[in-house]
């Protein structure tokens, strides 16, 4: 909870004198907060007390099993297994979910205030999804998502400072204040917002893998959107039209079960490869991610992945 407070009075200080705290060097100074460094030396300590078996002798890599199996449709062969990752990428990856955890509690705490006014939707349970993504991607690729965007803003490079003013209607927000919490937007790392109107990203996603192939870049695009989308019609037009044209989109759905709809999706994917889990592992969704980089990037199909998400509604 004390984390929570930090982040809470980080955000409000900041909003009160505008662009800068006291003592800060600059924007991406709001991102490291105190509370994210208290213990890691014990933590990075956890890697020496390892038993031997998870460890690669002579060369500090760690291999990591993902548990659970990955369900696959028109794929040969899906995601490994293991993972083989190191200590200073594992604390990174639990660095930047903290982040979007504790940014995530201070916002409900702000919603709730009233100091937030409108929508605001929350991202907590679902960090490993934009984490491990961000694991296999550039910000040269490009990302979109539906109206549960602020865990995915931060992934692509945004700062706290930039989240909670946009969320607070200011004019140092990443939008300038205009799209509060369902329309967050970095361009210069290619996070093309978050969009409120339910099944809209998948055609928007599309859009950008046509462009993306037609300017020759090779680079991948990864439309996320939620399982509340699974009875939209536009959905599977631009997941044939994606297939047709070999576009390299990846389209990821983040189903936390709130609508129910997930059932649609299962019955009406016929064109695209498919991999699905309900493991969301940092790890595992990064291995996910690389797979469908691959296949996107070798313009074989639309690659779907569907993550079985952590997820309590608080807002």
């Amino acid at each position: 909870m004390n984390g929570s407070r930090s982040m809470l009075r980080l955000a409000t200080a900041a909003l009160r004198q505008g662009s800068s705290l006291p003592g800060s060097a600059g924007k991406g100074a709001y991102c490291k907060t105190e509370f994210l460094v208290r213990g890691y030396a014990a933590d990075a300590d956890a890697y020496d007390k390892m038993p031997d078996s998870g460890k690669k002798p002579d060369s500090g890599e760690i291999v990591v099993e993902i548990p659970v199996k990955f369900n696959l449709h028109l794929l040969e062969s899906g995601p490994p297994q293991e993972a083989i990752t190191t200590k200073e990428e594992l604390m990174k990856s639990y660095t930047d979910m903290s982040v979007i955890r504790r940014a995530e509690i201070s916002a409900d705490m702000l919603f709730k205030s009233q100091m937030i006014r409108g929508f605001c939707h929350l991202y907590d349970g679902q960090e490993a999804v934009a984490v491990g993504m961000e694991r296999a991607l550039t910000f040269d690729d490009s990302v979109i998502t539906a109206y549960r965007d602020h865990g995915i803003f931060l992934g692509r490079g945004g700062t706290a400072l930039e989240l909670f003013s946009e969320l607070m209607g200011k004019k140092t927000g990443c939008a300038l204040g205009k799209g509060g919490s369902m329309h967050l937007y970095h361009r210069k790392h290619n996070f093309w917002g978050g969009w409120g109107i339910v099944g809209s990203v998948p055609p928007l996603g599309a859009g950008l893998a046509f462009a993306h192939k037609y300017m020759k870049k090779p680079n991948v695009v990864v439309a996320i959107y939620g399982d509340g989308a699974g009875n939209q019609g536009q959905l599977y037009e631009a997941q044939n039209l994606a297939a047709l044209w070999n576009l390299p989109l990846i389209l990821l759905i983040e189903n936390n079960h709130v609508s129910g709809f997930w059932f649609t999706i299962l019955h009406r994917w016929h064109w695209s490869f498919f991999c699905s889990s309900t493991n969301m592992h940092v790890q595992s969704m990064h291995h996910r991610e690389n797979c469908g980089r691959g296949q996107g990037q070798g313009s074989s199909c639309t690659v779907v992945f569907m993550i079985h998400t952590f997820f309590k509604e608080t807002c």
